[in-house]
């Protein structure tokens, strides 16, 4: 994804009121923040917000939290937050290999939506469903662990199949294209493009 500077993008992230700005003080209370006890959903990589955003709006029985590493892109969800009231969604900017040091046994779901596919084979590591980050999810989830990913990669895609279930997650639900399937579906921006392309999307649901 080619990233473009976006003028005062770091001012206007922190004046949000969607983001958490000392998220490590409510590691394994984060119900605390959302002043309820609902399920906690998060997802790695917003992207321009739509599918995390549109998620909270359908669910509001669940508590939403999506968080993203660069400025250039979490200012766009932000910017799109600016007249909605969403109590059950929540920002915050970090990067992802940091996330055993703020969840702690509180993440019902796992969603991995267009993840960097990390091609060269010397940064598989880097792949959000290799091993050394299914370890980490180990220590975030709170009872059964579900992920569902959506890749339009095919090769990250057979990866990560391999991954979760070397790693004993078992498949709930496969799908090698989503669109042409039933399934209700919440669609990223870069799904939609590349849907309208023609590409197909792949998507698998796992729990252990």
């Amino acid at each position: 994804m080619r990233l473009r500077n976006v003028k005062g993008a770091s001012n206007i992230i922190e004046a949000s009121s969607y983001i958490i700005a000392n998220p490590e003080k409510y590691q394994g209370n984060f119900k605390t923040l959302f002043n309820n006890d609902n399920p906690l959903h998060l997802e790695i990589g917003i992207g321009k917000g739509n599918f995390i955003i549109n998620m909270a709006q359908k669910h509001p029985e669940i508590n939403f939290i999506g968080i993203e590493m660069y400025d250039s892109i979490m200012v766009r969800t932000v910017q799109k937050l600016e007249n909605e009231e969403i109590p059950n969604l929540k920002l915050i900017k970090m990067d992802a290999t940091n996330i055993e040091n703020i969840f702690k046994n509180e993440i019902a779901v796992l969603y991995l939506n267009f993840s960097d596919p990390w091609p060269k084979k010397k940064h598989e590591h880097r792949r959000l469903t290799s091993m050394r980050f299914l370890k980490r999810y180990d220590l975030i989830f709170k009872g059964q662990k579900t992920i569902i990913q959506k890749t339009d990669n095919r090769h990250l895609f057979e990866f990560s199949l391999k991954s979760f279930t070397d790693y004993n997650y078992k498949i709930e639900e496969l799908s090698l294209d989503l669109h042409s399937d039933n399934y209700d579906n919440v669609l990223t921006e870069y799904e939609e493009r590349f849907s309208a392309l023609g590409q197909p999307i792949y998507m698998v649901k796992v729990v252990k």
